[in-house]
């Protein structure tokens, strides 16, 4: 088959429509919230509320304002997602637990990692089984509601060094034993993994192949247009093998269709680019004019953005978290958001909300080097943080020096 040609700007469009970034957006309900699942796979979870939770940002940031308890509602009441191991800790569907299901086993772990974990569990046989009868009779438990029954400490140069109950839990979901099935802020409640699915779950164990060939599948759905590469690191990020196998196989099928992005020079990359079948309409549509752009606030941990490789390939926008920097070091800030503007980054905002005065402090905003500082865009902008703002429960917004006069002139307008 002749690759299909695509230009950058409809590739970068293709990629944030199959994110749900352009468009009408879903009906901000439970629906809308499942809507999303199915389209993105999964969404990162991350303690860190210097505006809010990564996960409720992602959301946010495609449903506008929504009660944050309709994802406690999805994970505990109605069980259709549930919490696994995907880019990183993340929210996942629960009609997916066979593809996380099969990283999650009893099988020796090889090397000297897999000999020490078995070493360690052995050692503390009793608290293991201790864990399971505890959550089998009161399930769903916090750690602290187990004893530490720990005959040999965990110990690590982390932040898991002593924490032995911890350690066992994690080691216990990584063997498909039990759950983490809601959270209170940052406490986890855990439960047993066949108590806690609900009647229907497939809980088989499929083939590795199936497994590959279906979160592959899924992968590339939700990147409207990507590499190999790419594809391996997102959903179930590099636990892809046979990964090439499976993409013929897609290919052969007419699943996973060749693609070549070009510029006004011809072929910008030599690397083979893939778009799923079901992404045609959308380049269809994009093609016909009906783009339907949205200005939008992301979280750092965004779906679009999480492969930093791929964002600054496809958007020229280099993005890296600088929590972890000490502040001197820091280029933007400690939170900052990407400003995505239609298919192009447009800048980022420094920004953090103080709970207990309801003062959101907007520390910084920084343009891309070829955006457009205009007051068109400064409205756009300034409308979706007017938004996030009262959404996060801001009662004032506040502005630090370094923003574009252009831009703080729209923002005050809209926010004052």
């Amino acid at each position: 088959m002749q690759p299909i040609i695509v230009t950058l700007e409809e590739a970068r469009r293709l990629a944030v429509m199959a994110q749900r970034l352009a468009g009408p957006r879903p009906p901000a309900s439970a629906e809308g919230v499942m809507e999303l699942f199915h389209a993105l796979n999964c969404i990162q979870i991350d303690p860190i509320r210097a505006v809010e939770r990564t996960q409720l940002l992602v959301l946010w940031s495609r449903l506008g304002a929504f009660d944050p308890a309709l994802l406690d509602q999805l994970q505990q009441a109605d069980r259709t997602i549930f919490e696994a191991w995907a880019h990183c800790a993340s929210f996942v569907l629960t009609e997916d637990y066979p593809l996380f299901a099969h990283h999650m086993t009893e099988k020796p772990e090889g090397g000297v990692w897999g000999e020490r974990v078995r070493g360690w569990m052995e050692a503390n046989s009793a608290l293991h089984q201790h864990i399971l009868e505890r959550l089998a009779a009161d399930g769903p438990l916090t750690s602290s509601d187990f004893d530490d029954l720990g005959a040999l400490p965990w110990e690590s140069s982390g932040w898991s060094s002593g924490r032995t109950v911890t350690r066992m839990l994690d080691f216990l979901y990584f063997r498909g034993k039990v759950l983490s099935v809601a959270r209170k802020g940052n406490t986890k409640y855990w439960h047993l993994a066949e108590k806690w699915m609900p009647p229907g779950t497939d809980m088989s164990d499929w083939a590795e192949a199936d497994v590959v060939c279906r979160a592959a599948d899924k992968s590339l759905r939700a990147l409207g247009i990507a590499t190999f590469k790419q594809i391996n690191n997102h959903f179930i990020r590099k636990r892809y093998p046979g990964l090439k196998k499976r993409l013929a196989e897609l290919q052969t099928e007419s699943i996973a269709l060749p693609a070549k992005i070009v510029g006004a020079d011809g072929e910008l990359w030599p690397d083979e680019w893939f778009i799923h079948r079901e992404s045609l309409p959308a380049l269809e549509a994009i093609r016909a004019g009906a783009w339907q752009p949205r200005t939008v606030l992301l979280s750092p941990f965004d779906n679009l953005i999480c492969d930093r490789e791929r964002t600054e390939q496809l958007w020229n926008f280099y993005y890296r978290i600088e929590i972890y920097l000490p502040a001197a070091k820091r280029q933007y800030g400690y939170y900052v958001l990407p400003i995505l503007h239609g298919e192009r980054f447009i800048g980022r905002m420094d920004s953090k909300l103080e709970r207990k005065s309801g003062v959101y402090s907007i520390n910084a905003l920084y343009p891309e080097s070829e955006a457009d500082v205009t007051p068109e865009t400064g409205q756009a902008i300034a409308a979706n943080l007017s938004e996030l703002a009262g959404w996060i429960g801001a009662e004032t917004v506040k502005f630090g020096e370094n923003i574009p006069a252009v831009w703080r002139q729209a923002l005050l307008d809209v926010t004052s």
